[in-house]
């Protein structure tokens, strides 16, 4: 049999600490093998001149040249899989966010002190990081062949709030329109959200994202839509024209208290390991508005949302999911597909479109 080809990756980062940290925890998975590590980009930029990594973990602030110059050096000259990793937190996140629009897929936050154990801790989330770049259409670049990969034991929304009741929810007047993304979805909800009106219904997102970047990305989108976009604070009502954003490392769910809707922000376990999780959120959807909800699950990789999307469905919702050629990553639309809990599938263009002709039906 021949085995399975590693994900092979380039760590670029002025702190040895941190090259050595992530070469350990990446190399601790079996599908993922550390190419080569370097100090800057000029070192990067000549290793890469031997093999092109299937993915790079890139640093934000580095001499001789920072990570977002050669970022859109790269993409413009040799698109490759590029993970931001950077100690920038809030005050940075703004650059993060530039990052993303020149092309990175993904970001992983370090703190500036105690950034080993910090990596160490998050482990898992920085391989499934670098698994879900591999697997990602950049700009210039075509889709990677998916990898098959071995999951590990994950919580499912069972463990935040409990199933649906079963129970068809009455449809009011008011509809509640709940998305879902993860790699990829900034760019893709910015798409859908800036060509929405401003009395569009009230949206509820959970986009997975680190903490603090969920408040920069919602304020970035506040500036370019009609509808206001907002980071969700706990008890906040969800209101026509209105989009609240799940914080980084907090679950949301949509209640419901008569005909008013709003969102409890709580802690919790990772569920499908993410907090904020799309399960959960869908999950609270289902419970709370049931065909009163619209939903929708766009590009990520895993599965998260997936349970959630048809448990929308069986609710009376409408639901969505973003097709394969749009999506920088066919992984969680591709599962919501798989077991049913779409209505449709449409490309990410008709999101807007057909997710408000559903809300206005």
């Amino acid at each position: 049999m021949t085995p399975r080809k590693k994900i092979r990756v380039l760590i670029v980062d002025d702190s040895a600490i941190v090259r050595q940290t992530m070469t350990a925890i990446l190399e601790e998975d079996p599908d993922i093998e550390v190419m080569a590590t370097a100090a800057d980009p000029f070192t990067a930029a000549r290793r890469m001149e031997k093999e092109i990594p299937d993915v790079i973990t890139l640093d934000v602030e580095m001499p001789r040249m920072d990570g977002i110059t050669f970022l859109r050096k790269l993409m413009a000259q040799h698109p490759v899989p590029v993970v931001m990793c950077s100690s920038l937190t809030e005050e940075g996140s703004e650059t993060l966010l530039q990052a993303m629009e020149a092309g990175a897929v993904d970001v992983i936050l370090k703190p500036r002190v105690g950034v080993a154990d910090h990596l160490t801790e998050h482990h898992l989330q920085i391989r499934d990081v670098v698994k879900a770049a591999a697997r990602a259409r950049v700009r210039g670049g075509v889709m990677r062949a998916a990898r098959p990969l071995v999951p590990e034991q994950k919580l499912t929304a069972d463990a935040v709030l409990p199933p649906p009741s079963g129970r068809p929810m009455s449809r009011t007047t008011e509809m509640v329109v709940c998305l879902g993304a993860s790699t990829g979805g900034t760019e893709a909800l910015r798409a859908v959200l800036e060509v929405l009106p401003a009395d569009s219904p009230g949206i509820v997102i959970v986009q997975h994202m680190p903490e603090h970047f969920t408040r920069a990305f919602a304020a970035r989108l506040n500036t370019l839509c009609e509808v206001d976009v907002k980071e969700a604070v706990d008890g906040d009502p969800v209101l026509r024209g209105h989009v609240l954003i799940a914080p980084g490392g907090r679950h949301m769910m949509l209640e419901r208290q008569g005909a008013r809707y709003y969102v409890s922000v709580r802690d919790g376990p990772l569920v499908s390991r993410h907090r904020p999780s799309v399960d959960v959120l869908f999950r609270s959807a289902a419970r709370a508005a049931g065909s009163n909800a619209v939903g929708v699950i766009m590009t990520g990789m895993g599965d998260d949302g997936a349970r959630g999307l048809l448990e929308m469905k069986q609710a009376g919702a409408t639901t969505f999911a973003q097709d394969e050629a749009s999506s920088i990553v066919f992984g969680m639309p591709k599962e919501a597909i798989a077991r049913g809990g779409a209505d449709r599938v449409v490309p990410l263009g008709a999101i807007a479109r057909e997710m408000l002709a559903a809300a206005a039906r």
